[in-house]
């Protein structure tokens, strides 16, 4: 399918960037999307600079094509991890940001020749961000795995795209062609995918979250957070109940303290990640994961899923 003049600069060959996912988007996945042809994106989350060094690294070493970092504005590492990124210049492509306003870093990142693309929750958020002089939004709605805000994609995207005069992403929701091709039509001019890389052969995730995300259904997430703050959308388990709960507990007190609530979250991700843990992993994933069966290849994924949208769009766009 004809790619928009943004995608085109980027030098990808899909409308495609693969979500930042903490923990899960390292070096590895991250080049393997890029030499696939679309946009490979190592999600620093909450790791040291130094850890976020390595991954760019390991990609570095792994693709001669353009790839991005994620840079996660609630970090206790944040400024570390931008002066990495600064440092690696030459290599980085653009960055994502998200859980926040990133107009600090703004001016740096442009004076790098960086291209700097936030998520975005909100139209009023897309504005600001279009002022500041962001190169393009991701507008992600709720549907998404991970930290969520209120909207919809759905009702997010087309108000977003009628909102600011720069290239909207769309984000949340989006599995295949179908979404792709949804997407374009709300006015976006390409998508962001996280839990459909999830199962990529080339993903590094515990074969038991994978095999969780394989085995969803279209109602087995849960969102965590909604009264302790940061709310989290996730695959039903033992740690997405137990906090729930707990939370739903302390919210009930005259004097709520969510300070015990937060800490069964520390590190919950990076358990899932790493050793599969459900007792206490949080294995962060989106309500597409009902539409998820298979472990593919990541090349597989984005032909599948770029031929899908083309063969629904018809000729739209060439």
């Amino acid at each position: 399918m004809e790619l928009s003049p943004f995608f085109k600069s980027l030098g990808l060959r899909y409308p495609i960037f693969q979500g930042g996912m903490a923990w899960v988007a390292d070096g590895k996945l991250a080049a393997a999307v890029s030499n696939a042809g679309g946009m490979g994106i190592i999600g620093a989350g909450h790791a040291p600079a130094d850890v976020v060094r390595h991954e760019i690294e390991v990609a570095k070493s792994l693709t001669s094509r353009p790839f991005g970092v994620n840079v996660m504005l609630l970090s206790p590492h944040v400024k570390e991890v931008v002066k990495v990124i600064l440092e690696e210049k030459d290599s980085i492509a653009l960055i994502t940001t998200g859980a926040g306003n990133p107009s600090e870093y703004l001016e740096g990142f442009q004076k790098a020749n960086i291209r700097v693309i936030p998520v975005v929750p909100s139209t009023g958020m897309a504005r600001i961000m279009a002022r500041e002089g962001v190169d393009a939004v991701i507008a992600e709605g709720m549907e998404s795995g991970g930290h969520i805000g209120r909207m919809t994609t759905m009702a997010l995207v087309p108000q977003v795209a009628d909102a600011v005069d720069i290239p909207v992403i769309a984000a949340g929701g989006i599995g295949d062609g179908r979404g792709l091709a949804a997407s374009i039509m709300l006015g976006a001019q390409g998508v962001q995918m996280g839990t459909r890389f999830l199962v990529a052969e080339e993903c590094h995730i515990h074969p038991r979250y994978k095999e969780s995300v394989l085995k969803a259904k279209d109602i087995d997430t849960l969102v965590t957070g909604k009264f302790a703050g940061h709310p989290a959308r996730v695959l039903k388990n033992k740690m997405a109940v137990n906090f729930i709960r707990q939370e739903k507990s302390e919210a009930q007190k005259e004097n709520p303290d969510f300070g015990g609530v937060e800490e069964l979250g520390n590190g919950s991700l990076r358990r899932a990640v790493e050793t599969g843990d459900v007792e206490k992993g949080s294995y962060m994933a989106g309500e597409i994961s009902g539409l998820v069966t298979k472990e593919q290849p990541v090349a597989e994924i984005l032909q599948e899923v770029t031929d899908q949208a083309a063969k629904l769009l018809g000729g739209y766009g060439n």
